[in-house]
């Protein structure tokens, strides 16, 4: 049989990233397929709040992480970086943060009318602008289809 993928030896542990990465782009895809009108149960609602919850506090606490370093001039593991990649990164997490609660709104049938959902769509397609630039995800394909 044809293995894909790397080999065990070449694989690392998943990182809290790993997972928030993964759950923001679960989130990313049903928010997509609200907005292309798929329906949406009991068990997909309830994935939808779970997981936006972890993604809102996950983003909270690397911002908050961020601040701290930033506040008492300690170094991140990403070393030094510019005033501009820090504005940018917060920026980014305020918009996860914003999905989240949006995505928990949908979940709960309280995200109606064409405003919020153009609201939507916008903050989705620069959080995906994002992760294009920022996290060099080449394969975008998912992003776009739910």
């Amino acid at each position: 049989m044809i293995k894909f993928g790397p080999t065990s030896g070449e694989m690392r542990t998943m990182s809290d990233d790993d997972i928030f990465l993964s759950r923001l782009k679960l989130l990313i895809i049903m928010a997509r397929a609200y907005l292309k009108d798929c329906p949406i149960g009991k068990y997909r609602k309830s994935a939808i709040i779970e997981n936006a919850h972890h993604v809102f506090y996950h983003s909270l606490k690397l911002v908050s992480n961020e601040a701290f370093f930033k506040n008492n001039d300690l170094k991140t593991q990403s070393s030094i970086t510019s005033e501009d990649e820090i504005k940018e990164e917060y920026v980014f997490h305020q918009r996860v943060q914003l999905l989240s609660v949006m995505a928990k709104a949908l979940a709960e049938d309280r995200l109606t009318g064409n405003f919020r959902k153009k609201a939507l769509q916008d903050n989705l397609d620069r959080i995906c602008e994002t992760l294009i630039f920022n996290f060099h995800i080449k394969d975008v394909e998912f992003l776009k289809v739910a």
